[in-house]
Parts: structure tokens; C-alpha cells; sequence
């Protein structure tokens, strides 16, 4: 958990914390889903709060369990990237955007049934017949941080859109932006083909799309907002940690403990020579920064990726 980025951790401890109150409470007969999750906005339970606490409950361990897996895998990844600010106002706005597509979505299928059921149905008597039909639209409860998840998921697509990944069940990796892709046309079919199987296709759609959008502003306009120092940031912390441990340790290697080390024969180079080692390393790894500020991580070779790795654990 040290090592999980601030927001992710948090979002992380809140959806765990908000499902164990859930299952708490569920025993005393408080139902938590029921009262913060999104209802459909006709009916009578629906309150505007809802549109930010359905994203931190689940209806079920796997439900939980899988959401929350991908935050951890691909929310680590983004927010060092983006910096934490930017991050959760990429994560709370797209919640948001999946639950108004949602609450679209519901209207449309509200529509829908009504106008098979009311002979002479106008979207003129929504209102009152959704009055009528009170009892059943309070049930149309939306809970989950799919739609969120969906959104990181696209982000770190259109990031690293040529990163390769291991998916099961595919038996070879595939790049970032396939997988994406695949996962969009899963949803958009399943939205279409079974709207009744207890899952809001649209939301998780609605997340990616508000989320698509978001970062297509943020690249058209790099000096606005949450945008300013974009994924340079991660990088600058990066070599900013390389310049501090490369001091810390010259600062270290005088000539007694040099001495010493020849003197027990546990090390053949000079001082000199191991400073001139030292600085060459990290030219080279200021290098392959300043690359990845200028082209992005995925312009980098095998072996600068590899050179990268390599002294971000001799460090």
C-alpha cells in the first residue's frame, strides 16, 4: 500500500470501507444501495448527491473485486502520470458523466415502455405517469465505480496506446489501445443487444466517452487547467529522485571510505573512476528523460527501457 499513489489509495480504502457498511448495515436492515445509490431522476428516492456516492458502492464481492483490481492496476499508473489532482477531477468527473448517461439511458427505456403500455403516451405525460409508477422506478438502482474504472481504463489507452499487455484469454500480448477498442465494442454490444441483464452497459460507456473528450480537450489545450506540466510531471519527480540520490551518494565518497574499500579489497576502481561511472549512468538516464518529456515512453528503444528500469533499481 506505500507504494499505491495518494488518490488511488484512497479510492481504494473508501470503495472497501463503503462496502463493508454496506454489508454491516444490510444486517440491521439498513439498506446503503438503496439510499446513495443512483436512482432514476423521476422517481420520488432520486437526490442530486446521488450522482457522487453510487461510484463508491458495489452490489457484490466479485462486483468490488474486479473494479477495484483495475483501479489498482491502471489508476498507479495515470496518476503518476497526471499528478493527483488532475486525476481525481479526471476520476469524480467521469464518475458523474457515466451516471448522467445512465440516468439518459433510463429515460429512453422509460420512454419506451410506456409508450408500448399507454395507449396515446406523449413526453408530455412522463412526469405524471412516472408519479404513478412510483414503486417501480425507485427500484432502478445504479451502483458501481465501473464507470470511472471504464475511463481510467481508456486513459491509460490513449497514454500508452501502444504498451503491450497480457489479457486473459488471449494467448499473446496485445497493445493498449486494441484492448481498449475491444472493450468498447463488448459494452456498446452488450448495451445493445441486452439492456435487461442487470448491468449499465451505458455507463460504463458513458465514463469512457466523457473521459475521451477530457483528455482530447487537455491535448488541444496543454496549458489549460489540470493540464499544466501534463505527464511530465511523473518524469520530473523521476529524475528529480536520480539527481537527489546521485548527490546524496557523492556527497558520501570521500576519500577515507574510498581508502578503505581498497584497502579491504572489496572494490578494484578508483574514486575517480566511480564517480565517472556514476555521472556517465546518469547523463545517460537524463537522456532518456528528456526523450521521454519530448516523444513520449513509447519512442524509447528496448535498451533505454531497459537502461531506465535498471537504474531506477540501482537507485
Amino acid at each position: 500500500m506505500r507504494n499505491i499513489p495518494v488518490i488511488t489509495k484512497n479510492l481504494l480504502i473508501i470503495n472497501v470501507l463503503a462496502f463493508l457498511a454496506y454489508n454491516v448495515l444490510g444486517a440491521t436492515g439498513v439498506d446503503l444501495n438503496y439510499l446513495c445509490g443512483l436512482h432514476f431522476f423521476l422517481a420520488n428516492d432520486f437526490h442530486l448527491y446521488q450522482l457522487v456516492t453510487y461510484m463508491f458502492l458495489h452490489g457484490s464481492f466479485t462486483h468490488i473485486l474486479f473494479n477495484m483490481f483495475a483501479l489498482w492496476m491502471f489508476g498507479c499508473v495515470i496518476e503518476r502520470v497526471w499528478g493527483p489532482k488532475k486525476f481525481l477531477f479526471y476520476y469524480l468527473s467521469c464518475g458523474i458523466g457515466a451516471g448522467l448517461m445512465q440516468e439518459l439511458a433510463q429515460l429512453g427505456e422509460f420512454y419506451w415502455m410506456a409508450s408500448n403500455q399507454i395507449p396515446g403516451f406523449s413526453a408530455g405525460d412522463m412526469v405524471q405517469v412516472a408519479r404513478n409508477s412510483a414503486p417501480v422506478l425507485n427500484m432502478w438502482t445504479t451502483v458501481g465505480a465501473s464507470g470511472a474504472v471504464y475511463a481510467i481504463l481508456l486513459a491509460f489507452g490513449m497514454t500508452f496506446p501502444n504498451e503491450r499487455m497480457f489479457i486473459i484469454p488471449f494467448p499473446v500480448p496485445i497493445k493498449a489501445k486494441w484492448f481498449v477498442l475491444i472493450y468498447v465494442v463488448i459494452e456498446l454490444f452488450s448495451a445493445l443487444t441486452a439492456p435487461g441483464d442487470g448491468v449499465a452497459h451505458m455507463a460504463h460507456l458513458g465514463g469512457m466517452l466523457f473521459g475521451f473528450f477530457m483528455i482530447r480537450y487537455w491535448n488541444n489545450h496543454p496549458t489549460a487547467g489540470y493540464n499544466q506540466g501534463g505527464g511530465r510531471q511523473f518524469f520530473d519527480n523521476l529524475k528529480r529522485s536520480f539527481d537527489n540520490r546521485r548527490h546524496h551518494r557523492q556527497d558520501n565518497s570521500g576519500w577515507g571510505s574510498s581508502q578503505t574499500r581498497c584497502n579491504a579489497d572489496t572494490r578494484r576502481e578508483t574514486d575517480w573512476e566511480y564517480n565517472a561511472r556514476k555521472k556517465a549512468n546518469q547523463e545517460e538516464v537524463d537522456r532518456i528523460l528528456d526523450k521521454i518529456r519530448k516523444s513520449g515512453y513509447d519512442s524509447l528503444t528496448k535498451e533505454e527501457k531497459q537502461r531506465l528500469f535498471d537504474s531506477s533499481n540501482d537507485n
